[in-house]
């Protein structure tokens, strides 16, 4: 089983002509960038994961500006864009009390508050407004909006979330 990753930003496009990347941070916290020396490019279109050593970077606006190790042209970095960049799970920053991964969701059971069973969370997908999360159960999927007037409970530790499904989610 390939090792899980926490992912902090996406490669968006080559920068100049010495093959830096900008990388658009999917982190709350981009300053991080500056401190971490390596990271795993991710192909999640072929499930391909490379390791790279980071040689510099330094935020521009939004962006972060990465230069990694044998990335020395504008093709080299033109190559990379839309992989993410990427860090062993065991490098996730801690989160504040009652924060959490989306990844650790994976696998959770979901309730109906009143203890009906809907399945387990299978995975993310991330929307404009909110992700949606993927709840496989009974035979069928669930595409449940991670937003607070749904979402009531997730506790980690009972890998479990309960929820308050709006009149029809459950049967679209």
């Amino acid at each position: 089983m390939a090792e899980r990753l926490v992912v902090i930003g996406e490669i968006t496009r080559a920068h100049g002509l010495r093959g830096e990347l900008r990388v658009r941070p999917l982190t709350d916290h981009p300053e991080r960038f500056e401190r971490v020396t390596e990271c795993v490019l991710w192909d999640t279109a072929r499930d391909r994961r490379e390791r790279h050593r980071i040689t510099a970077a330094r935020r521009q606006g939004d962006a972060v500006l990465v230069s990694i190790e044998g990335c020395a042209s504008a093709e080299d970095a033109g190559a990379l864009v839309g992989r993410l960049v990427a860090l062993p799970e065991a490098e996730a920053l801690p989160l504040a009390p009652g924060r959490f991964y989306p990844w650790q969701l994976e696998g959770c059971r979901v309730l109906t508050e009143d203890g009906r069973e809907v399945g387990r969370v299978t995975g993310i997908e991330r929307g404009a407004a909110q992700d949606l999360w993927v709840v496989a159960g009974a035979g069928r999927e669930h595409l449940i909006p991670a937003v607070p007037e749904i979402v009531l409970e997730v506790d980690l530790g009972a890998r479990r979330v309960v929820i308050r499904p709006p009149d029809g989610l459950l049967e679209l």
